[in-house]
């Protein structure tokens, strides 16, 4: 009988996060202050987040202790178990081995409590009683939710419209775990009421939502905000995801020469690949590919260039690929690739060439979806989809070129809230996307002015 899945024994889930930081091959340009063009200060991020997190956003310390209460919660669904698609293998009749990590099987459903656990574990620690965040597909406003429920901590979660009326399951997760739950935008806040004035029917977007939670967040000394994705904590956080598979793979004898996440701000991405990235950056040849959609193609197609986080510019400038920050993008369903900029550190690694971004169409993207499901059996999310089609794209090369390939990927989460994308999909009602050359010149006039990287 084949072996199809890696175990590693609870003994053996890492004890530390990798940061990558401590091996850039290249200096980082700073976070800038939009009042000063300076370099933010741990002061400046004092009213958005609790003291002991900016610590991590800006060390540069290879390897950083995880605290024993988020071991403690971590070991409720990890180590996550790495498999090997071999159906998949033989659907796709390419010289290929292929192998995921299977971070659907958190409570929640996605890797996404990775981080949710620790940045809960960290607030609570600095005293803070509430978090405000936001959400796009629902991923993370749900690992989020139930981590504040673990530590005792309040929540509340502005979810993008689009994906607050696709997904009505995700924000009952939320209210299940015991937190409030509101569309984006909305009338709670000055950016929310702004956008509505503006634009009655808006869809949302990550950015809106963003400057909704920050606003929320600071208005109220008990609170502070958090993010799911592009801060460099949060990838750090997630980097338990690829320390594992290497630990597995080695169990088995096998080195990647390609490995695959699907990116909207970088998490899962970052999670898996950071710690091969540091490989790389030592001398190993190995290819580290993103996934991103045609309808929001922020590495493929926008510049790497300084600007907001959120839409009402109340982030600092961050240097980063961005299609500007009042970008908009189309309600597709893989919601949490729906972002104008992408994580710094990704960003920079992309501008190294280190990382090589491809994108795919939503057609694309759920056509390999159906395949993988009727092959493996696990439905995937959306955004997990994206991933897939790279790495059909990626066996359809090793089989044109005749080379045998090792691709690894993570698996980021599970759909089975996200069947109406699926229904959608099957009856014929997504059409392709991609977004118009002229649509990403009118956004990015947002950058006029703005200082270069």
């Amino acid at each position: 009988m084949e072996q199809v899945k890696v175990f590693l024994e609870e003994s053996e889930i890492p004890q530390q996060w990798y940061n990558v930081l401590a091996d850039m091959p290249t200096p980082m340009s700073p976070p800038l202050h939009p009042g000063t063009g300076k370099p933010v200060g741990p002061e400046d991020l004092a009213p958005v987040f609790p003291m002991n997190l900016i610590e991590q956003e800006v060390s540069t310390e290879r390897w950083i202790d995880i605290p024993e209460d988020v071991l403690e919660k971590y070991l409720i669904w990890r180590p996550t178990p790495l498999y090997r698609a071999r159906n998949f293998e033989k659907l796709l009749d390419a010289p290929v081995e292929i192998y995921y990590k299977h971070e659907g099987v958190s409570p929640p459903g996605s890797h996404k409590p990775n981080t949710a656990v620790a940045q809960a574990y960290y607030n609570k620690a600095f005293g803070v009683k509430r978090i405000a965040t936001e959400t796009g597909a629902g991923q993370w406003g749900s690992a989020l939710s139930m981590a504040c429920q673990m530590f005792g901590l309040e929540c509340r979660v502005y979810m993008v419209r689009v994906s607050y009326e696709q997904k009505p399951y995700r924000r009952l997760m939320m209210a299940t775990w015991g937190a409030e739950c509101i569309p984006s935008p909305s009338d709670r806040t000055a950016a929310g009421k702004k956008i509505l004035a503006e634009h009655p029917d808006s869809p949302g977007s990550l950015g809106i939502a963003i400057s909704e939670a920050i606003e929320d967040a600071v208005a109220d000394d008990r609170a502070r905000y958090s993010l799911g994705s592009v801060l460099n904590h949060v990838l750090l956080h997630q980097t338990i995801v690829g320390q594992e598979a290497q630990r597995q793979l080695a169990k088995i004898g096998v080195y990647p020469d390609v490995v695959m996440g699907c990116a909207g701000g970088g998490s899962n991405f970052a999670g898996l690949c950071l710690p091969y990235v540091r490989d790389k950056i030592h001398g190993k040849k190995i290819a580290v590919v993103a996934a991103e959609p045609t309808s929001c193609p922020t590495m493929t197609k926008g510049p790497f260039a300084y600007d907001f986080g959120d839409t009402a510019q109340t982030t600092p400038l961050l240097a980063m690929h961005t299609l500007g920050h009042d970008f908009v993008p189309a309600p597709i369903h893989a919601g949490g690739l729906r972002y104008h900029g992408m994580a710094p550190i990704i960003s920079h690694l992309v501008r190294e060439k280190i990382i090589e971004p491809r994108a795919f169409d939503q057609i694309e993207t759920f056509s390999a979806g159906i395949k993988w499901a009727r092959a493996e059996g696990f439905i995937s999310a959306p955004e997990t989809n994206h991933v897939i089609a790279a790495v059909v794209q990626e066996a359809e090369r090793a089989k044109e070129e005749g080379k045998k390939k090792v691709i690894l990927f993570n698996w980021s989460g599970h759909g089975l809230v996200d069947l109406a994308a699926y229904d959608a999909f099957l009856s014929g009602e997504l059409t392709r996307y991609e977004l118009p050359d002229e649509e990403i010149e009118r956004a990015l006039k947002a950058l006029e002015g703005f200082p270069k990287p």
